[in-house]
């Protein structure tokens, strides 16, 4: 399985990025990233997924119905101007289309995870967002929790978004969700990157580390860019580091199965104990004055 897929890679006729379970060696989880004209419109069926709706920039209404029912619902989401701010989401769920039509600019992300259980329609407004600084010091960075368990209903889909100064550090200590465990859930994931150009317009770029654990051997060490996609199906992921200079935003995209320890949709990892340790020294470090974004 490839776990680094550049830029243009998932590309097709319609999406800058379509990602999506193989049966195989990937099976719960996907990511579309579309860029739309001005008055263009796209329509999804969700069929057997679920998926949440994220402004990357700019802003779409989107009409939402059953696909058994003619009538329709209109949602308008503001957006923002670019991924380093706070934006609002609408959560679709199975069994519903949705019409996206985009304005001056616009560029979104589907999240989304094979689903079975029904869930209403969910607007999700920026202010009701939950959004943390993590770490302190070269590890400070920011965490949008719009689709975590304590923010949105769904059957299998969790997802946040992560930004980053220059220069500092996220993913870090280096963690896991890869196998059914008492104080560890089971979670594919895909990280989608964006990454701030230089003030004279130069690409900038990151780096992300992934390696194996005790559910297999994994080995990705990859300079990425905009556009650019990890997917993790195993192992420790982190660092990611975002170069001097350039501010980083990534999108997180998760779900795994449901399992007798855990029936419900959780988020729960172990660190690599080697780095744990780092935790400790935050409490002495002030968090970046950089932050927060937006």
């Amino acid at each position: 399985m490839t776990y680094f897929h550049p830029s243009g890679t998932l590309a097709d006729d319609r999406n800058d990025v379509i990602f999506a379970p193989n049966g195989t060696s990937w099976l719960y989880t996907g990511l579309e990233v579309l860029t739309l004209a001005p008055g263009q419109s796209v329509t999804v069926e969700q069929g057997e997924r679920e998926s949440i709706v994220v402004p990357l920039a700019g802003s779409v209404s989107v009409s939402v119905s059953a696909t058994t029912d003619a009538g329709a619902t209109e949602y308008r989401l503001a957006g923002r101007d670019s991924p380093w701010g706070v934006t609002d989401v609408l959560y679709l769920p199975v069994h519903t289309r949705a019409t996206i039509t985009g304005a001056a600019g616009a560029r979104i992300a589907l999240p989304w995870a094979v689903a079975t259980e029904a869930h209403p329609v969910q607007y999700l407004a920026a202010d009701a967002v939950s959004s943390e600084l993590r770490g302190a010091g070269i590890c400070s960075r920011q965490v949008n929790n719009f689709g975590t368990p304590a923010a949105l209903q769904t059957d299998r889909l969790i997802a946040c978004e992560v930004m980053q100064p220059g220069g500092n550090w996220s993913s870090y200590p280096p963690h896991k969700h890869d196998v059914d465990g008492e104080a560890e859930t089971q979670l594919e994931e895909i990280y989608y990157y964006e990454v701030a150009p230089s003030p004279a317009g130069t690409d900038g770029f990151a780096l992300q580390r992934v390696y194996g654990s005790v559910a297999g051997d994994i080995d990705v060490t990859e300079e990425v860019r905009t556009g650019d996609v990890v997917t993790i199906p195993f192992g420790y992921h982190g660092p990611t580091v975002a170069a001097p200079g350039h501010d980083l935003y990534y999108l997180n995209v998760m779900a795994g199965p449901r399992t007798a320890l855990h029936p419900d949709r959780e988020w729960l990892i172990s660190d690599d104990a080697d780095h744990a340790w780092i935790r400790g020294q935050w409490e002495h470090e002030a968090v970046d004055p950089r932050l927060p974004f937006g």
